[in-house]
């Protein structure tokens, strides 16, 4: 494993951590406000300052963090869910009306980017961390269901799956037994990628204000917050910037670590 791996790991090790915890304890209650203490700089009772409110911002970084994950997560696994079964269905039923349906079912999702779903949906349902997942889940649907096909299509073409139809196996049992099995990792990778992407995602529908909802924290939302403090509090608008940049980062060197350990033609490249 490479450096940049470890350095990804230990980021989103921290990112994961901070919001385990903040399911038992934060520092002080995310909720509470305390307007005579509020835009405080770091100091030994508030580590990275307050905001406007006075809440303290580690509290709020960690709940927010539990919030991003969360949320990205969940999309992540929407996607994944619907769009691999999909993929590998058209990978079985190459230029079979099932495969053309799926492909342009996906173009018609790739030509509406995930910010638009979310207004759709939110203009239908309000705006909320739930309807966030949806707008982030269904533009991964796509995603995951054309790099399945890909990846899966060449493999019908090997030995091992010719030998697996002589034995009247049907199409599904052998995407499900053989196929799936030879694609995860490229298919674990994608998820890391995505997961980046999904927290990213979330980040900017909270901070245009389609996403987690206060007194819900979320980083978006806590950038959306500060935007007109820059000058006074600039530390208010850093550090959830600096969380989102980091945790990205993270995972982004981790996935690309993954990559590296898991793809044999990187490998025979090393070599």
């Amino acid at each position: 494993m490479t450096r940049a791996f470890w350095i990804g790991a230990a980021l989103t090790l921290c990112a994961i951590g901070a919001a385990l915890l903040s399911l038992v304890w934060t520092p002080y209650d995310v909720t509470a406000m305390n307007i005579p203490a509020k835009l405080q700089g770091p100091s030994l009772t508030h580590p990275l300052g307050t905001d406007h409110f006075g809440r303290d911002i580690l509290s709020m970084l960690m709940a927010g963090a539990r919030t991003s994950i969360a949320v990205a997560v969940v999309a992540v696994g929407i996607g994944a869910g619907v769009g691999v079964p999909l993929g590998l269905a058209a990978a079985a039923q190459r230029g079979g009306l099932l495969d053309e349906a799926i492909s342009r079912l996906s173009d018609l999702v790739f030509a509406f980017p995930s910010l638009v779903i979310a207004i759709l949906i939110t203009a239908s349902f309000g705006p909320s961390a739930l309807n966030a997942i949806l707008a982030i889940g269904i533009f991964n649907i796509p995603v995951f269901a054309r790099l399945s096909r890909g990846a899966a299509l060449p493999l019908w073409q090997r030995d091992f799956i010719l030998a697996a139809r002589s034995f009247d196996k049907s199409r599904a049992r052998i995407s499900a037994e053989h196929i799936l099995p030879n694609i995860a990792n490229l298919l674990t990778v994608q998820c890391t990628i995505q997961f980046s992407l999904g927290i990213l995602a979330e980040a900017g529908l909270s901070y245009v204000g389609l996403g987690a909802q206060p007194p819900t924290p979320s980083w978006g939302r806590m950038l959306a917050d500060a935007q007109t403090l820059v000058t006074i509090a600039p530390h208010v608008a850093i550090l959830p910037g600096l969380a989102i940049v980091l945790t990205v980062l993270g995972l982004n060197l981790l996935g690309d670590g993954l990559r590296d350990r898991l793809d044999p033609k990187l490998k025979v490249m090393r070599l």
